[in-house]
């Protein structure tokens, strides 16, 4: 039965989730215009196979409990309840996450648009940042599974959303 190849969660990564079901490409460009970046081949290969559909729902700014239960809808499988807690607020800005404090920067927006990605890039060069060096980023959209990785190797972030299409998100080395 198509509904019990994959159970879709929250964790799923985007990948194993449209190799399973295709059609959901679909759904997905349907809920976010930001989703349109999946029929980037490049980008399928790279970013997809480490973003979860948590973090696409952050990316894409959806509910993940909408996200989920209109992939869910699509392939048959029975939906949850959704948490119906609202929006928080944003965190207020650490203070080193200024423009005065970036000692490396990089605007990605010309490579994502061309249809390359960030993430190695951006690894490299936080890999050369000193203790307390702050690097900025440049994205059209907060670069949840690159900010994810970058949390576990030790870094601080924080996304500021400044418009529709631009997003600052700063990264700290400890």
């Amino acid at each position: 039965m198509a509904n019990e190849r994959l159970l879709i969660t929250p964790d799923v990564r985007v990948a194993q989730l449209l190799e399973v079901y295709p059609e959901l490409e679909a759904v997905l460009v349907s809920l976010s215009p930001t989703f349109q970046a999946l029929k980037n081949p490049v980008l399928r290969r790279t970013v997809a196979k480490v973003a979860t559909l948590r973090q696409v729902a952050s990316v894409g700014g959806i509910g993940l409990g909408i996200l989920i239960n209109r992939l869910r809808e699509a392939v048959g499988q029975e939906q949850q309840p959704t948490d119906a807690q609202p929006q928080q607020e944003p965190l207020p800005a650490p203070p080193w996450a200024n423009p005065e404090q970036v000692t490396a920067s990089f605007d990605a927006r010309p490579l994502l648009d061309a249809g390359g990605h960030p993430m190695q890039p951006v690894l490299s060069a936080l890999n050369q940042l000193a203790p307390g060096q702050v690097y900025l980023l440049i994205t059209p959209f907060v670069p949840a599974p690159l900010v994810d990785m970058a949390e576990k190797k030790g870094y601080a972030t924080y996304s500021d959303v400044r418009g529709d299409e631009l997003v600052h998100t700063f990264f700290r080395r400890s």
